[in-house]
């Protein structure tokens, strides 16, 4: 639950950048944790654009192949760029049964564009990272006329055990000052990334939208496994983040039977590269 907005300014972009290295801070867990993409939604990206042993596909943010490992089992080239050194080596490993698919360590902003246009530009829950403007100027100049840009943005929404995530508000409240008053979960028709940005490229056509919601069980030990590889909760302050889990561990196992249920909404975001750079 706990999760703000940053403000775009030379303040927010270092707290940006700060929190963008928490993720490789614990590359296993990372790992072990965040579960892979819905087969409907990795279906629907390979066959809207076209996927096949002689696409180019270039990753942004792969973390440890949790959208790399099926894309790359659809036989396509893939280039992904990851800024953690530890997650990209537990992504490599997931990748040694597919030779055309290698991870460069690399910060996207600054990684040199190969002369070779790519097909695909893809990014799960990772390319709002990147400095607003940037992403979308290099997508533009990565693709070729006709390639497409495809984005996975994954929301939190109202679902599952909705008992478990009003009552564990009063956990972030107390234990993370900066956690908004009152803050619910609101329901998946609520939802839906702003697109504004991507409208705005003069090199980038209309913006398809495909939603593909889902749940997942997790056991209090899995959960607290989850929030850790949230940058949110790795930032908070080493006790408060003790104190936080501890109380969220307590209320699943004593008030919820040891599991709770967590509804999720990923869009994938469509929209191609019409040429006229």
């Amino acid at each position: 639950m706990v999760g703000h907005d940053i403000p775009d300014t030379a303040m927010g972009r270092c707290r940006v950048t700060s929190l963008r290295g928490t993720f490789d801070e614990d590359a296993e867990r990372y790992d072990r944790a965040r579960p892979a993409y819905p087969p409907a939604l990795v279906r629907a990206l390979a066959e809207r654009t076209g996927l096949g042993p002689d696409s180019r596909v270039l990753e942004v943010g792969p973390g440890t192949g949790q959208l790399t490992v099926p894309l790359a089992e659809w036989g396509c080239r893939i280039t992904a760029v990851e800024l953690g050194p530890s997650l990209a080596a537990v992504a490599r490993r997931r990748l040694r049964a597919f030779p055309r698919a290698h991870v460069e360590v690399a910060d996207f902003e600054r990684w040199p564009l190969p002369d070779e246009p790519f097909d695909v530009m893809a990014a799960a829950t990772a390319f709002h990272w990147l400095t607003p403007g940037t992403g979308l100027d290099r997508a533009a100049r990565a693709l070729r006329p006709g390639g497409t840009l495809a984005l996975v943005a994954t929301h939190h929404v109202a679902g599952g055990s909705g008992d478990f995530f009003r009552e564990v508000q009063e956990c972030y409240e107390r234990w993370d000052p900066a956690t908004p008053p009152g803050l619910r979960l609101v329901g998946e028709d609520r939802t839906a990334t702003d697109t504004a940005e991507l409208a705005e490229l003069a090199e980038l056509g209309p913006v398809e939208s495909l939603r593909f919601p889902r749940e997942i069980t997790y056991t209090a030990r899995d959960y607290i496994d989850v929030l850790l590889t949230y940058s949110g909760h790795r930032a908070l302050e080493p006790a408060a983040r003790r104190g936080l889990l501890d109380d969220i561990r307590e209320l699943i196992d004593t008030r919820h039977g040891g599991t709770v249920t967590k509804r999720y909404l990923h869009e994938l975001l469509l929209v191609r590269n019409d040429g006229t750079r």
